[in-house]
């Protein structure tokens, strides 16, 4: 579909994912313009060579404007995480569900041809069989599984009515450089890493038995570039974007310290994701290339020298 040169907007273009994304797009010739409200972006991510604005997807008069003239919108930015969407319902409804909104409403309202909306394998919830795969009813057990469910849905909606084309890649656990080891909503591999730097024992909730299929980012960023560029989807697809194997967290502990410590199970965590990515192999030509392993071993040279 976008094979040439495009003029394209990333939502969350300074946050983890986000930025990644940018610089690919940049390094592969597209002009791109960032818009994040820096609630969790970066400036030190902000790519040199891309326009950028500062603005809330919550504030649709405010980003209106920034989508003219723009071909493909990747629609990254999100308050993330399901502990952050357990403690704060309202606030994560207003970024994750009424935000994608705005976001689908100013890429209608422009004339965008296609919108890739970053999704979530939260979506599934609890499933009664693995691997996970697009077919099965959505059963979200978190208001942030929910919340990504809505933007689905809107997206698709958004097609069939109106013509915008879009795709939904719902991504697995996703690490990689750059991801945030600080908070309490930091995800695993981040936090881990952040606690044996500090040389302090690796906090587990539960007993380390759920398992993740873990996904890293270049991988992210691979499929979002295919997603807009491919002629086999834009009417709503919903595609896995996983490691297409699961690790359990107490093993992905031990890959970077032996010292660990366990906590109450949190609420709102699937106890095991596993994707299916034949989807993802049939519309994009995509699958993983890095391993949890070298993933994780990149992590620990970038933070633990």
């Amino acid at each position: 579909m976008l094979n040439k040169k495009q003029k394209v907007l990333v939502t969350g273009g300074a946050g983890f994912i986000g930025s990644h994304l940018v610089d690919a797009l940049v390094k592969e010739g597209h002009k791109v313009v960032v818009l994040d409200s820096m609630i969790g972006g970066k400036k030190d991510h902000i790519n040199p060579k891309v326009k950028f604005y500062k603005a809330d997807i919550r504030n649709l008069n405010k980003i209106k404007p920034l989508f003219k003239g723009i071909d493909c919108v990747f629609h990254v930015a999100a308050v993330p995480r399901v502990p952050v969407s357990v403690k704060y319902p309202e606030m994560t409804h207003q970024h994750n569900a009424v935000g994608t909104l705005n976001v689908l409403i100013a890429a209608r309202d422009a004339k965008v041809k296609r919108l890739v909306y970053s999704s979530s394998s939260s979506v599934y919830g609890e499933q009664n069989s693995l691997p996970l795969h697009e077919e099965m009813p959505t059963r979200p057990i978190s208001p942030y599984g929910h919340q990504k469910l809505i933007g689905e849905h809107y997206s698709r909606i958004f097609s069939r009515l109106y013509g915008l084309e879009t795709v939904m890649l719902r991504y697995f656990n996703v690490y990689g450089p750059r991801l945030d080891p600080n908070g309490a909503y930091a995800m695993a591999i981040g936090k881990f890493l952040k606690q044996a730097k500090e040389n302090q024992p690796l906090t587990i909730f539960g007993n380390g038995k759920q398992s993740r299929d873990f996904t890293h980012v270049r991988d992210v960023v691979g499929a979002n570039i295919l997603a807009m560029k491919s002629k086999q989807v834009g009417k709503g697809e919903a595609i896995n974007i996983g490691g297409g194997n699961n690790h359990t967290i107490l093993a992905v502990a031990k890959m970077i310290s032996p010292n660990l410590k366990f906590l109450p199970p949190r609420l709102g965590d699937p106890l095991h994701t596993l994707a299916s990515i034949k989807k993802a192999k049939k519309l994009l030509g995509w699958q993983p290339e890095v391993k949890l392993s070298d993933g994780i071993e990149e992590l620990k040279q970038i933070m633990l020298s």
